[in-house]
């Protein structure tokens, strides 16, 4: 059984998101993406001030079994990557919500984060 914070938005594609008192959003992916690609050994993240849409991949992480594009959940700056994954990109699989996250981004004026999925409905979309 997936752990799915309540606190948290999600995407079809896995990713989850979190609102920062600052107005940024932190993304990475779900612990049931993580336990599906299986252990990760590699992460890349496009580079810090890149400016993307809404679904726009913008990382990539390798397991043993296979690699897999992640999206930007809203348009966005690409802010920063967290630099501990270059060394441990295990820390998705042991703590996907917390050390594991992937990047940060600066919602675009007017992108909206209301489409994407409350813990809910995302539960209900891995049950299918």
């Amino acid at each position: 059984m997936s752990n799915i914070p309540e606190e948290l938005k999600y995407t079809e594609t896995h990713e989850w998101i979190r609102s920062n008192s600052d107005g940024t959003l932190t993304v990475g992916i779900t612990d049931h993406a993580q336990q599906a690609l299986g252990d990760l050994v590699f992460v890349e993240v496009n580079a810090a001030g890149e400016t993307l849409s809404a679904g726009d991949a913008c990382a990539v992480v390798e397991s043993v079994k296979a690699a897999s594009d992640v999206y930007c959940p809203v348009a966005a700056e690409l802010l920063e990557s967290n630099g501990a994954l270059e060394d441990a990109p295990e820390l998705i699989n042991s703590d996907p919500y917390g050390d594991g996250w992937l990047f940060k981004i600066k919602p675009a004026d007017g992108a909206d984060t209301s489409s994407l999925l409350n813990a809910g409905a995302y539960a209900d979309s891995i049950a299918e």
